[in-house]
């Protein structure tokens, strides 16, 4: 049996659940996530991002069977990793907190990140600069992409 990837989610996915324009990808993610396809990495900034959504987008978090999570904090690590992401202008200081949702992926070995920012996050350009300072700083490439590219198509 394949091991279960490791995927990290970010705020956007869960709000993608309940938007016209990304449901049709996020509703079918979250029925193989609730079938137990995924581990899913559960980080602390989401935790706190969440507390400011609407209560049916964090009833959605609640759904995840914690069989199923992985729960991680914040490390200084991970802080520093998003730090540079900025200095060396990946992306502008007001994306930190992207910043740190992808420095978390990383340091707790994602094999995913899943998102609809793609302003800041899954954008080609921005992902190679995403990896360049992973490569760098020894950690391995981390796939971004949005629900979009996990839909399951059949045998």
């Amino acid at each position: 049996m394949m091991k279960k990837q490791r995927v990290y989610l970010d705020t956007s996915v869960f709000g993608g659940f309940f938007d016209t324009e990304f449901e049709e990808f996020t509703k079918p993610l979250f029925k193989r996530i609730n079938n137990g396809e995924f581990t899913i990495i559960y980080s602390t900034l989401l935790e706190q991002e969440l507390q400011l959504a609407p209560k049916k987008v964090r009833d959605l978090v609640l759904g995840i069977s914690s069989v199923d999570t992985d729960l991680v904090d914040e490390t200084d690590s991970a802080i520093e990793l998003a730090t540079e992401y900025i200095s060396e202008r990946v992306v502008g200081k007001t994306s930190y907190s992207d910043c740190l949702h992808i420095a978390l992926a990383t340091i707790y070995q994602a094999d995913l990140l899943i998102s609809w920012n793609f302003k800041h996050i899954v954008n080609i350009e921005r992902i190679r600069g995403y990896n360049s300072i992973n490569i760098k700083n020894g950690y391995k490439l981390l796939e971004i992409r949005s629900p979009r590219d996990l839909t399951n198509y059949g045998d």
